[in-house]
């Protein structure tokens, strides 16, 4: 059984329609597929209709921008009641941060002298619910300016280029707390990744969240490499935490994250499905039903 729980949809910063991307899951053999775009569940009825259709189980989750001491960090929340309001109320939060930097990177980039305004950034979004960097760097691709989203990240749109913004993210425990609540699971995404700093993130770091009701981390992703995930493993054994491998597929916007290079366990994929069903359980949410392949 081929599972891959981490995706992206044009609803965020991938380049491809939830029906679409449940087609190309199809055709590359996926069994089980986790729809996780950033902040945001506006994908989900859609795939969840596609992957009907296909036979393709589908596994719904939001990959949420956070912050830990200072850091930014991704998680993963799989199988949360997305009407649940404390849930809804933040990533609107994180949402609104995102659309509301998008004027001053512009107001950045025409000062380092690039012709770029918000309808060239308009143009290659599409429906995303969730404009962020990734869709400036597609704007620039556009423009020719740079060859593709890794030269607009290093020279700038990344932390340390001249066009970077800060903006909202939320609170990282109390999100694993919020998804606890609407009862879903919580996964770190990539945490060990090279291109952030994870020093936060060490074996006292990982037990202080999972104390904070973190259930697992993802270690087999194309950004950690084999010693990376040597190590985060035997780490994440020590804490009883579960591993999730995936591919973070974004379609054509991200290179190297082909669908299902990386994979999820199925003793550890129905080792979530437990959890999520326990916390669906205390929680008393209406979540979303995952039929076990």
């Amino acid at each position: 059984m081929r599972i891959d729980l981490h995706t992206h949809t044009d609803r965020s910063d991938g380049t491809e329609s939830p029906g679409d991307l449940v087609r190309r899951a199809h055709a590359h053999r996926i069994d089980v597929l986790g729809l996780t775009d950033h902040d945001t569940t506006e994908g989900w009825a859609d795939a969840v209709e596609v992957a009907d259709e296909l036979g393709i189980v589908l596994v719904p989750g939001i990959e949420i921008s956070c912050t830990f001491v200072g850091y930014g960090v991704h998680l993963l929340g799989y199988l949360p009641d997305p009407t649940y309001e404390p849930l809804a109320t933040e990533l609107q939060r994180v949402l609104d941060g995102r659309n509301s930097r998008l004027p001053a990177t512009l107001a950045r980039l025409r000062d380092l002298g690039i012709d770029i305004d918000v309808h060239d950034v308009r143009r290659v979004s599409g429906e995303t619910a969730a404009t962020g960097r990734p869709h400036v760097a597609d704007a620039l691709i556009a423009l020719g300016v740079v060859a593709d989203r890794d030269e607009a990240f290093d020279r700038y749109l990344g932390p340390q280029g001249p066009a970077y913004v800060s903006r909202y993210a939320a609170d990282l425990e109390t999100m694993i707390d919020t998804v606890r609540q609407a009862g879903g699971v919580s996964v770190l995404a990539h945490p060990w990744a090279s291109r952030h700093d994870h020093s936060a993130l060490d074996e006292a770091g990982l037990t202080r969240l999972k104390q904070a009701g973190l259930a697992g981390v993802e270690v087999d992703h194309e950004d950690h490499a084999p010693g990376v995930r040597a190590e985060l493993r035997a780490l994440a054994g020590r804490l009883d935490l579960l591993t999730t491998g995936a591919s973070d597929h974004h379609g054509t916007g991200k290179v190297g994250h082909l669908l299902g290079c990386n994979t999820t366990d199925p003793e550890q994929y129905d080792r979530l499905l437990d959890l999520a069903a326990q916390s669906a359980a205390v929680s008393g949410r209406r979540t979303p039903e995952v039929l076990r392949a």
